[in-house]
């Protein structure tokens, strides 16, 4: 194991020490743990972006129609909000599909 010294301002430390407290924790374990949780998400965020860079967007479409189209079960649907932002994530062609045509008949660009 090593050794660290580390300066904190006194309200941060104060802050630590109670918070260590009522996990009945040394401040050196919760410091040591909080530490940990922040690489492990940082370390998460970089795999998940180098699985995302070698994803095939193809098989991920074919993978999702094979999805079967049911209205979702009661209080597990998205919020309307949500559901207008997440449009974007749909595959190209379902995009032009749903798209609302324009009283001219041509549907909407972008």
């Amino acid at each position: 194991m090593s050794s660290l010294s580390l300066r904190l301002p006194d309200s941060l430390h104060a802050k630590i020490r109670e918070l260590a407290d009522q996990d009945d924790v040394s401040m050196n374990q919760f410091i040591a743990t909080a530490v940990a949780e922040k690489a492990a998400a940082l370390l998460t965020v970089g795999y998940l972006e180098d699985r995302a860079r070698r994803a095939d967007p193809r098989l991920f479409d074919r993978v999702l129609a094979r999805v079967p189209d049911v209205a979702a079960a009661a209080g597990d649907d998205m919020p309307s909000e949500r559901r207008q932002s997440d449009a974007r994530l749909q595959p190209a062609k379902a995009r032009r599909k749903a798209a609302p045509k324009r009283a001219t008949g041509k549907r909407p660009r972008g």
